[in-house]
């Protein structure tokens, strides 16, 4: 079904030649996995390439077919959107423009991203190196920022229902905005979102992006690492973005 309407949106603009004048972006949510690594589905595991290496296809008034390199990420076609339509987001937001790169008039603004589930491990990732960062055992201080508490009840599967905000609540902003949102941290014994208990952690994870781009080894073997360029790295990355302080807590950075 989506094939047969992606088409006839594709068929419309050879119809009315409308190919020098449009951008067609085609992307995906994440992954899943499908038997790979012995998983299937998308459970609470490092976010490995088969969930976060997803496609992206970029059809660009005036530039050829080929393949581009460049490090990008899900927030940057938001930034691009609102760099063709000359508009500025009334939110902060954290991606990169990609109009440099496809229109051939700079190279990518991106050296590194993030990515990760919340309460689970936090991942950096750049041209050289993927590192993944597993919190502390008991997975604290661990808090979550949202305006959705009430419009997520989820009777259908009520295993995965949000805790409801208790007395420790605060009305608080999403970090680096203005964004008013209920702040609820979370101690040992609480429960937490269904999202924090997916997964049990056995250390950071570490991958040769350019020599190992499957992610078959390793290089941490599971050993949590102190003080590393990559652990650096990460701490910089989170601090750019004005992560919360729990968060490097948590992570020990």
């Amino acid at each position: 079904m989506i094939d047969h309407y992606l088409g006839r949106v594709l068929d419309a603009l050879d119809e009315q030649d409308l190919w020098s004048e449009t951008a067609v972006i085609v992307m995906t949510d994440h992954g899943h996995y499908l038997g790979e690594r012995g998983i299937w589905g998308k459970p609470g595991v490092p976010i490995y390439s088969q969930m976060g290496h997803i496609p992206l296809m970029v059809a660009w008034p005036g530039a050829s077919a080929g393949d581009v390199e460049s490090l990008t990420t899900t927030v940057d076609v938001h930034a691009t959107l609102c760099e063709i339509f000359s508009v500025t987001p009334e939110h902060r937001t954290h991606g990169h423009s990609l109009v440099p790169v496809l229109s051939g008039t700079g190279p990518s603004t991106r050296t590194h991203l993030l990515t990760g589930i919340w309460g689970l491990e936090v991942v950096y990732v750049d041209n050289d190196v993927k590192f993944v960062r597993a919190p502390i055992e008991s997975n604290r201080p661990l808090e979550m920022y949202s305006n959705r508490w009430s419009t997520m009840p989820l009777h259908a599967f009520p295993q995965m229902r949000l805790p409801r905000p208790n007395v420790r609540a605060s009305l608080s902003f999403m970090p680096g905005s203005e964004v008013p949102v209920i702040k609820q941290p979370f101690g040992v014994a609480d429960e937490v979102p269904f999202w924090a208990r997916m997964s049990a952690f056995h250390g950071d994870v570490q991958f040769n992006r350019r020599e190992d781009p499957e992610e078959e080894h390793n290089l941490l073997n599971g050993s949590a690492l102190r003080m590393s360029p990559e652990v650096e790295a990460l701490r910089e990355a989170l601090k750019e973005i004005e992560a919360p302080i729990a968060q490097m807590e948590r992570l020990l950075l």
